[in-house]
């Protein structure tokens, strides 16, 4: 029996636990927040043994195996860092760190430990996606060559005032729409086409201010709105575009052709199991077909978990954290694992310099 401490009594236990909980084999025993009787309040709701107040104090704990760090991207290196150093597994939030930084600290000190780590880019297992992924590898596209990529949602046009995510508008909380969209739309884009080589970015903030219904007015001190041009390795090219501040966002849009054929996946809001559609079709051909997808990437082996399950994003974790415990028994690879989480760092990097000094950047460049 794996035993999982979970960092977060939000989004942690709304998602993570049932997504824990799913698999076999696995036993959540512990629940941190920052504050006694919230970590308390917790751990007495949703049935966890044992409630921490601080973090060092959980990750101390011997018979702990796997850290859920699901704090905010700016404090969790320490939380991560102190984890691995103490041969912890980490399942580590997205983004993957605040900065280039933290990032790079985390990645060091995962290459040193010989654990395992893997980071909550939980879009990369939508089935949709999945689906798409065995095309490519399986040569549908031909050699890739371009596309388009957007991912478009409405966060905070008329934002609400109980809305659990206004705390995006600190400069200081380490996000960012190409930070938070971003990296979960560059994860799938790495897992499809291998590593970039080159970046052409503008990042910038369009929603100046955030007007509530009841008159209060916030300032974001982050960037809603980025635009970046990729190249990778294998050829292919793309175009990016995030923002959380779109009118009437369109959500999630992956266009991808080749020398052979086209796969187009959308959603109309987070790529989720029961939204995400794909549609293919080959040179010669004037229309796209819907594409059935496989019922063991809606059902994968080993896995309790229903693909209408709430909040959606239960699914693609429950995937992603059965990967990571096979991983630490020893039965095939972690993804999308902290190589990947670096690699997709790198990216950010390169595209905010190149936004900043207006040049293509190399992701060689980020090192």
């Amino acid at each position: 029996m794996l035993k999982v401490g979970i960092v977060s009594a939000n989004w942690g236990v709304v998602a993570h636990l049932p997504a824990w909980r799913s698999i076999h084999g696995v036993e959540v025993v512990a629940i941190c927040t920052s504050r006694r009787e919230t970590a308390e309040a917790a751990a007495e709701r949703h049935g966890i043994a044992r409630a921490y107040w601080n973090v060092g104090d959980m990750i101390a704990e011997p018979d702990i195996d796997i850290i859920d760090c699901g704090a905010r991207p700016s404090i969790r290196q320490t939380m991560v860092v102190d984890a691995l150093h103490a041969g912890k597994h980490v399942y580590n939030g997205i983004p993957f760190a605040a900065d280039i930084g933290h990032a790079r600290a985390i990645h060091a000190a995962w290459c040193a430990s010989g654990r395992i780590g893997v980071t909550d880019a939980f879009s990369q297992w939508v089935p949709a996606l999945t689906e798409a992924k065995a095309m490519i590898e399986q040569g549908y596209l031909g050699a890739p060559l371009g596309g388009h990529a957007l991912f478009n949602l409405s966060l905070f046009n008329r934002p609400h005032p109980n809305f659990p995510y206004n705390w995006f508008a600190d400069g200081s909380a380490g996000v960012s729409a190409m930070r938070n969209l971003g990296s979960h739309m560059l994860n799938v884009l790495v897992n499809f086409f291998g590593d970039a080589v080159e970046v052409v970015a503008d990042d910038r903030q369009l929603l100046a201010e955030w007007r509530y219904p009841d008159g209060s007015v916030t300032r974001p001190e982050t960037n809603d709105y980025a635009n970046l041009i990729l190249r990778f390795a294998n050829g292919m090219t793309l175009p990016v575009q995030l923002s959380w501040s779109a009118s009437v966002g369109l959500g999630f849009r992956l266009d991808m052709f080749g020398t052979d054929g086209r796969i187009l996946v959308t959603d109309p809001s987070f790529p989720t199991t029961l939204n995400a559609r794909i549609e293919a079709g080959k040179v010669g051909g004037r229309t796209l077909e819907p594409v059935e997808i496989h019922a063991d990437r809606l059902r994968p082996h080993g896995i309790n978990v229903d693909p209408a399950v709430q909040p959606q994003a239960v699914h693609g974790m429950a995937i992603g954290m059965q990967r990571m415990v096979r991983a630490i028994r020893g039965d095939g690879q972690a993804a999308p694992d902290f190589a990947q989480a670096w690699h997709v760092e790198q990216i950010l990097e390169a595209a905010r310099r190149s936004s900043l000094e207006r040049r293509p950047v190399a992701i060689a460049e980020i090192a």
